[in-house]
């Protein structure tokens, strides 16, 4: 078992990052409506203390849940949206 320097524990790696799913999208091709990006960025969600983080979801999976694409899972979906829905500290 090779040991790791020092230099090799604090160099930034993107080996732990965990970017979402990844899903092959073979012959379908899909776009975001920018209506919907617009919709969402009107329940934005900043992380304060005076704001419902379960209202926030709620609202977000009304409007995410208008949104089907034949052929791509409807979570897939929802996870490339739910970005929009954030700001500041939250994002």
């Amino acid at each position: 078992m090779a040991e790791k320097t020092l230099r090799e524990f604090s160099t930034p790696s993107t080996e732990n990052i965990c970017v979402g799913p990844t899903f092959s999208l073979g012959e379908y091709d899909y776009e975001i409506k920018p209506n919907l990006i617009k919709m969402l960025q009107l329940i934005i969600f900043s992380g304060k203390k005076n704001e419902d983080a379960i209202a926030h979801l709620q609202n977000f999976l009304e409007i995410g849940n208008t949104n089907d694409i034949l052929g791509i899972p409807h979570d897939v979906v929802l996870l490339r949206l739910f970005p929009f829905s954030l700001e500041e500290r939250a994002k």
